[in-house]
């Protein structure tokens, strides 16, 4: 959980928090697709983000 909370941090810092922008935008067709009536239940959805977030983390600490 750590490590997702750290990912969303840096994400959100590296976005300059804007989670309407361009970025988040992207980041939720990708995932979900563009049709909201076919996305998956909001829990489902923040689980994703969280995985994502963790993923982002441990990506980040392979590049340096």
């Amino acid at each position: 959980m750590i490590q997702s909370l750290l990912g969303l941090l840096s994400l959100g810092f590296a976005t300059r928090f804007r989670v309407g922008g361009a970025y988040w935008k992207w980041r939720k067709e990708t995932a979900f697709g563009v049709d909201e009536s076919k996305w998956p239940s909001a829990a489902d959805r923040r689980h994703a983000m969280l995985d994502y977030a963790r993923w982002a983390w441990r990506m980040r600490k392979h590049v340096r």
